[in-house]
């Protein structure tokens, strides 16, 4: 039987930072657009801020759905699932806002994720989700597996980019508009100020 909580606390804040995984997912407003669903990773990459809000760091990548969703509408549903121990899956429900480099509030956010060196990652903006809904239900069809580690791919693949470099790997991923054509990651990217 599902729970509603009224914030991110206690054992479910705990539960939610121990999981290496977690999913987001958007959508436009209009009935035929693209709904999409991003898995996210990273240790250090997702944190806290307080009990009902949540962050995490959107690196380089080959495409611009969720930001574009959440500038258009801000709808956003993060989901977490334990693949091992007891069951269990969390959802926020919430309305997300991508922060970007040049906004003032960067810095301060950039400092929840002091166990992550973002530059070799690309990093074009912080998300933001204040919490509206949150909710936990059973898992029991969850299967049990197992975490490794990390992948060091995408640090060493973004690590050899600088602003401008990086920029024109966005301009080429067509990433400043979405599938459906909504406006996604602002370019060219501001330039690198933490």
């Amino acid at each position: 039987m599902g729970k509603t909580y009224e914030r991110i606390d206690g054992r479910l804040r705990s539960f939610i930072e121990a999981q290496p995984l977690f999913f987001t997912a958007t959508a436009p407003l209009a009935d035929d657009g693209t709904i999409n669903l991003s898995p996210k990773g990273l240790t250090g990459s997702f944190a806290v801020i307080d009990e009902h809000t949540v962050a995490y760091l959107d690196f380089a990548g080959s495409n611009a759905e969720t930001v574009a969703h959440l500038r258009e509408n801000g709808r956003i549903t993060l989901m977490w699932t334990a693949f091992q121990g007891p069951p269990n899956i969390v959802r926020v429900h919430g309305r997300g806002e991508p922060v970007f480099r040049d906004d003032p509030r960067w810095a301060e956010l950039l400092g929840h994720f002091p166990d992550i060196d973002p530059t070799p990652h690309g990093l074009r903006a912080i998300i933001v989700v204040t919490a509206e809904l949150i909710r936990d239900t059973c898992g029991y069809a969850v299967p049990f597996m197992s975490y490794d580690k990390d992948r060091d791919l995408h640090g060493k693949r973004f690590a050899r980019e600088d602003d401008t470099s990086l920029s024109e790997y966005f301009t080429k991923r067509q990433i400043a508009r979405s599938i459906d054509g909504l406006p996604g990651v602002p370019l060219p990217l501001p330039p690198t100020t933490v």
